[in-house]
């Protein structure tokens, strides 16, 4: 099939990496003259790791698995909360070829235990304060065999990361990996069914720091970066661990949950001049009456993803801050963020346009490329998608298709190349025949004064006909009624589109990034 103009435009040549190729080594080689800067600063203990000391603990690391006689290609789980032990771990994995499964920490023991014996993964490492949702299940795993507790010097009959890395051998061997090798494993976040184990090669986390931090996001070794999102996520993982590493800045880290509190503390005290958010976080900020002034800070970029970001949070962001948020669209599949908004070319309301060396194309249900304006299945072919799902050839095969990567998210893009977007495939709405985007009218209804957040499902009326039905969370202290909201979509939108019900909640679902789970609200509504 042939690509589109819009798609040509945005596809530079894509990075080089040679065939013996570890990615761990790469990034540590690349700052050999910052041993004494900072590379990672753990917000709540205060404790930091210059790029020297990372460097001499992920080599002992490694050293340390070889000892435990962990083979290249074995697979060790890190559920591990966001502290300078964390880059310690994953990046020890790597040097010794062993492959690191990052495991999201926000999970019940249910998920830990399908994801253990998954990945058949011969070693754990776990911080102690998230031991107890793993304690009755690590005996019943037959391929584990090593379990070492994160956060503690204390043994407690187990292998201690700091200890262990202390005491192991300080040579510097790196293993014999190539640029097409698994290099380590995200787990989807399981939003819509089982999590689905999310294969990446060494050459990924370079190709998506060159093509989006550097490219797009402009990071420099003067920054200083926060990431509301954790490392466990693709996300959070290139914004907070591959991407300062491949330039020499310097990373705060958030073990507990990023509050309004927690992320406005971390940006006065530490004084980031990059800022990574999701959009619920941002309005909760911007709700915030604790917000700090602009004066306050020295944010010079912002970004978002997870979901489309409200056009309005946006602008009102700009307005208070003055600093843009670069909303952008990543996958675990794609490892980050593959169109997106650019500094001093951002068009609110829309996700932006294909990163350089990403090519982007929008499919209509019946298989034809669709033409600007029409709205489809967005599609990307570049350098870092995933090489499958462990153990799941099935959803392998419907994913990947080929060269390209089906993200399962509707969009339109106009003539200039900017897209906009329309919904999952899977939550659009058809009303009288036409697609209604639940995200469209979300976005509507979030520009009432009153309304903090929305969520819109389709739910069939008396004569089983699919109408849009709206799940809206006001501002704390504000009232709205519902034929209120309904006046204003229909005062912004084409009549048919306007939510037919209004029903008013303290929260909406959401997964552990942000997103919302309307799969949920249609559950709770007998769908």
């Amino acid at each position: 099939m042939q690509l589109s103009q819009a798609d040509h435009r945005s596809s530079p040549p894509l990075v080089a990496i040679p065939r013996d190729y570890n990615a761990a080594h790469d990034l540590l080689a690349r700052n050999a003259g910052r041993a004494g800067k900072t590379a990672f600063i753990d917000a709540a203990s205060g404790a930091t790791l210059t790029y020297g000391e990372l460097e001499d603990q992920a080599h002992r690391f490694a050293n340390a698995l070889r000892a435990q006689g962990f083979a290249p290609e074995s697979r060790v789980m890190l559920a591990m909360l966001d502290t300078t032990e964390w880059p310690v771990a994953f990046l020890g994995c790597i040097l010794a070829g062993v492959v690191p499964v990052a495991a999201n920490t926000l999970l019940t023991a249910k998920d830990f235990d399908f994801m253990l014996r998954d990945s058949r993964a011969q070693g754990l490492i776990v911080s102690q304060a998230l031991w107890p949702a793993f304690e009755d299940i690590v005996g019943s795993v037959a391929s584990l065999r090593t379990v070492i507790l994160a956060g503690t010097d204390e043994l407690q009959g187990k292998l201690a990361l700091a200890p262990m890395v202390k005491g192991a051998d300080a040579s510097k061997t790196v293993a014999a990996t190539g640029s097409d090798d698994a290099c380590f494993w995200l787990y989807s976040s399981g939003s819509t069914g089982t999590p689905k184990g999310t294969v990446h090669l060494h050459s990924h986390l370079v190709q998506t720091a060159e093509l989006y931090g550097r490219a797009v996001l402009g990071i420099r070794e003067d920054d200083v970066v926060f990431s509301a999102a954790k490392l466990f996520f693709a996300y959070g993982l290139g914004n907070t661990l591959t991407f300062p590493m491949s330039v020499g800045a310097t990373a705060v880290l958030l073990p507990g949950r990023p509050t309004p509190e927690q992320v406005f503390a971390i940006l006065r005290k530490h004084q980031p001049t990059i800022f990574y958010g999701v959009p619920t976080l941002y309005a909760a900020l911007l709700a915030d009456a604790g917000r700090p002034k602009k004066s306050e800070l020295k944010l010079r970029v912002c970004t978002s993803a997870g979901e489309a970001l409200p056009a309005q949070i946006g602008r009102k962001w700009s307005a208070e801050y003055g600093c843009d948020i670069l909303d952008g669209i990543g996958s675990t599949e794609m490892l980050h963020i593959f169109l997106s908004n650019r500094p001093g070319q951002v068009r609110y309301g829309t996700t932006g346009q294909a990163v350089p060396g990403y090519q982007l194309r929008i499919v209509a249900d019946d298989g034809h490329e669709c033409g600007d304006g029409e709205i489809g299945e967005l599609q990307i072919n570049g350098p870092s998608a995933a090489l499958f799902y462990w153990n799941n050839r099935a959803k392998t095969k419907a994913t990947f298709a080929g060269e390209w990567t089906r993200s399962g998210d509707k969009y339109t893009r106009d003539a200039d190349g900017y897209y906009t977007y329309g919904g999952r495939s899977d939550d659009m709405l058809k009303v009288g025949g036409i697609y209604v985007s639940p995200f469209e009218v979300e976005a509507s209804l979030m520009t009432h004064a009153s309304v903090l957040e929305a969520a819109v499902i389709g739910v069939a009326d008396t004569d089983e006909l699919v109408k849009p039905k709206a799940y809206v969370v006001l501002k704390a202290g504000q009232v709205a009624s519902a034929a209120d909201l309904q006046q204003h979509v229909k005062g912004q939108l084409a009549p048919y589109k306007y939510p037919r019900w209004i029903e008013f909640v303290p929260e909406l679902p959401k997964t552990a990034t942000g997103k919302i789970q309307r799969f949920k609200l249609r559950g709770a509504a007998g769908l």
